[in-house]
């Protein structure tokens, strides 16, 4: 089926902006703010949420209450609470925090691996293998993020059987339950996503599969529906269309949740999101980085948001 053919399939959008989103700013958003955030997004019908990052705190400052907004967060059925889980620390707190996934995080490509976290691709799926482990004990699920998927900033093309060799280990070896292809600094593009895509559903029919882009280079879009085509129902996005990577100097962030909402619905696709509500939050977030955020929607509204008619006396 074509992407531009919606037909009520069903599109599944992740939010991710309270953790990849707010850790790019410079400003702390108040805990509770955060919740209510979290709330608002939960009500707006999101399928997961990535809520926080159990990092140091000291390395994140802004993300330093994680605990903290997991503990207000009102759960919802059918809703997916996850958190950035970096090493065995992190999950031993995600765990006391009560989260219904961790999110594990490497690079498909060595050079990004060694300058974002500082150890080889080797040394991180061993630690990551052990996170996953523990994970398993206490009954919770787990998605890796595979970073430059499509593209690293140092290294230029990633081979696609490079990443189709690390989801092999993490799925066939460590048996986690989703794997995320993220284009990190904005390098993807339509063809390359749709057959990397295919590839994977190919190979691992039954694992969740999740697309994560940025709109670094105008291309987010187009490469969300060249994945729907390519069989893909999953996407992380972000509210406001916040984040980036300070790998990719000048990167807008990741593709905009209320964008793609707002998108896939005139398409004639079922995302499950009420967009005025997303809206509503996405200019809330405006007020709490104090700044504009990225979002076309937030500035222009709705394509059926009309302007009042001129009255009769202004057109004589």
């Amino acid at each position: 089926m074509s992407a531009f053919i919606g037909s009520g399939r069903r599109i599944h959008i992740q939010e991710v902006g309270l953790r990849d989103g707010l850790q790019a700013e410079c400003r702390f958003v108040p805990t509770a703010d955060k919740i209510a955030l979290a709330d608002t997004l939960a009500d707006a019908g999101l399928a997961k949420i990535e809520a926080s990052s159990f990092v140091s705190p000291k390395a994140v400052p802004v993300l330093a209450d994680a605990a903290e907004v997991f503990a207000g967060i009102a759960r919802r059925p059918g809703v997916v609470l996850s958190a950035l889980v970096p090493n065995l620390r992190g999950a031993e707190r995600a765990v006391a925090a009560g989260v219904d996934e961790m999110n594990l995080v490497m690079s498909a490509s060595e050079s990004h691996n060694l300058s974002n976290l500082r150890m080889t691709r080797a040394a991180s799926f061993a630690g990551l293998a052990d996170v996953a482990a523990l994970a398993r004990r206490h009954g919770i699920r787990v998605n890796v993020s595979l970073s430059c998927s499509f593209g690293c900033p140092m290294e230029g093309d990633v081979a696609q059987q490079q990443v189709l060799d690390w989801c092999a280990r993490f799925v066939d070896d460590v048996n986690v339950q989703g794997i995320t292809l993220c284009d990190t600094t904005g390098m993807a593009y339509p063809t390359q996503v749709r057959a990397l895509t295919e590839a994977v559903r190919a190979r691992w029919p039954g694992i969740e599969l999740t697309l994560h882009f940025h709109n670094t280079r105008g291309m987010g879009l187009a490469n969300v529906l060249a994945a729907i085509d390519a069989g893909a129902e999953r996407f992380d996005a972000s509210l406001g269309g916040i984040g980036g990577c300070p790998y990719a100097p000048g990167a807008t962030g990741n593709v905009c949740t209320e964008e793609v909402v707002h998108a896939l619905e005139l398409m004639g696709y079922d995302t499950g999101v009420d967009l005025a509500l997303l809206l509503r939050a996405a200019m809330r977030l405006q007020e709490l980085v104090g700044h504009d955020v990225p979002s076309q929607i937030v500035k222009a509204g709705r394509r059926l948001d009309l302007h009042p008619r001129p009255s009769a006396q202004a057109v004589a």
